[in-house]
């Protein structure tokens, strides 16, 4: 039923542009005949205080007719009835029709749509009643028709109708409700997540790269600890990531890691980021994904190369989820080299050099600093690091090259592998101080070329 509360922010002059569109848009559609309210995220967060990143309105106007009010609307979700509008980069808010779904054969999307103006129907096919509310923001009035003002007052993710229902009619709505719990600080209601333990592995039978988007969204958005905790409880994380359920129990040698086992370790880490780039956020929940096939005993607890066996296993799983090339090495490298930091007081200054220059090497240190802190909180190795950078400078991590492969073609030498090995010792020796000119550079190439 409706009930009355007016948002701030709504009339202000200095209202956010999207939120201006969307209000626009409403007047044009209303003005025609249309009922039309915001409905969904927006609504939710901004009775939660959040500023909402994006605005849906719902519309009793049908796809022809958004498109003759809309000229340069795009048609996005032809069988939803779904159009965006855009009136500049980054200002656009979605426009759907009012519907009711039919049964989902696929565990994805419906068979059959069916366009309505009733707003308590769309609500009702909605997956959790803190997403069925609707707003008119021209006057605050909130229509609430799955009881979701109570359980937002309540903080409770609860599915709207039959729980079962909602997940077997679409799969992945099973880790958006550990998403919005996670993000949100909420409880997942009872019944919701005996129905999530249940179901939990239909979850395989969602595209990996679905999968990929909402496990990176619950990394990258606030309390990814919690998100992880919860996947665990709801019987998802050992279907969708074994690798990482098998972090529980296996022990680590109390002298470098007095917080306990490899879970325990890495939970700590992740509830210390803070708006992490998705390759950071993976680079430290796989970065010692190497440690449980790797323990043994010997004069203490030791995972003897678990970096190397990492970053393979690393690269598995991120193939598995159908990652981008880009992302899978960055996030590799970040296992592969984890384990370096140890060694960074006593590397040759070339191998220092090349090391502080690895790509996004930020991210490196960050991961680093995480590890420190949720283990012996030792960070000098970081400190080092970060002195290092700032002594260097760009120019000496990447200094111009004294000599090309085309010098050494002018010099005689016909073009062949041993190039890459010449240029390497020239490198070395230019990051060494050791030489400061193309003469030098060359007189060196040519000494291994002759070898």
């Amino acid at each position: 039923m409706p009930c009355r509360k007016k948002p701030t922010g709504f009339n202000s002059k200095a209202v956010q542009p999207s939120l201006r569109l969307a209000i626009e848009t409403i007047g044009v559609l209303r003005s025609h005949g249309y009922t039309a309210l915001l409905v969904g995220g927006c609504v939710r967060d901004r009775l939660l205080g959040i500023a909402p990143k994006d605005f849906d309105i719902a519309t009793s106007a049908l796809p022809a007719d958004i498109a003759r009010l809309f000229p340069r609307s795009q048609l996005v979700g032809a069988h939803f009835g779904v159009s965006l509008l855009t009136e500049a980069p980054g200002v656009e808010v979605e426009v759907a029709t009012l519907r009711c779904e039919g049964a989902y054969s696929d565990g994805r999307r419906p068979d059959e749509v069916t366009f309505v103006a009733d707003p308590a129907m769309d609500a009702r096919r909605r997956d959790f009643t803190i997403n069925g509310l609707f707003e008119d923001p021209l006057s605050g009035e909130i229509f609430d028709y799955v009881g979701g003002r109570s359980d937002l007052r309540s903080r409770s993710i609860r599915a709207i109708g039959d729980p079962a229902l909602r997940f077997e009619e679409d799969h992945l709505r099973m880790l958006r409700a550990v998403r919005f719990a996670a993000r949100l600080g909420f409880a997942i209601e009872s019944d919701t997540s005996a129905a999530i333990r249940q179901q939990a592995a239909r979850i395989l039978l969602i595209s990996a790269e679905r999968v990929r988007d909402e496990l990176t969204r619950i990394l990258t958005q606030a309390n990814a600890r919690r998100g992880l905790e919860l996947l665990d409880d709801a019987g998802l994380l050992v279907q969708l990531l074994p690798e990482i359920k098998a972090f529980q129990g296996v022990e680590q040698p109390p002298e470098f890691h007095p917080e306990g086992d490899v879970w325990i370790h890495v939970m700590m880490m992740l509830d210390q980021l803070r708006q992490p780039t998705p390759t950071l956020a993976w680079g430290v929940l796989l970065h010692d994904v190497g440690k449980p096939p790797t323990f043994r005993r010997a004069d203490r607890i030791r995972f003897d190369g678990h970096a190397e066996v990492g970053a393979a296993m690393a690269e598995k799983i991120l193939t598995r989820l159908k990652f981008s090339h880009d992302d899978s090495e960055q996030v590799s490298s970040l296992v592969a080299n984890h384990m370096r930091f140890k060694d960074i007081r006593k590397m040759r200054i070339s191998t220092l050099k090349r090391f502080l220059r690895l790509p996004h090497f930020e991210e490196h240190l960050e991961l680093h600093r995480l590890d420190c802190l949720s283990s012996n909180r030792r960070t000098d190795s970081y400190e080092y690091a970060q002195a290092m950078l700032s002594e260097f400078g760009k120019e000496q991590l990447r200094p111009v090259s004294l000599i090309t492969g085309n010098d050494l073609i002018a010099a005689g030498y016909p073009a062949g592998p041993r190039f890459k090995q010449a240029l390497a010792a020239v490198e070395t020796a230019q990051l060494e101080g050791e030489i400061h000119s193309g003469a030098e550079a060359l007189a060196l190439a040519c000494r291994v070329l002759s070898r």
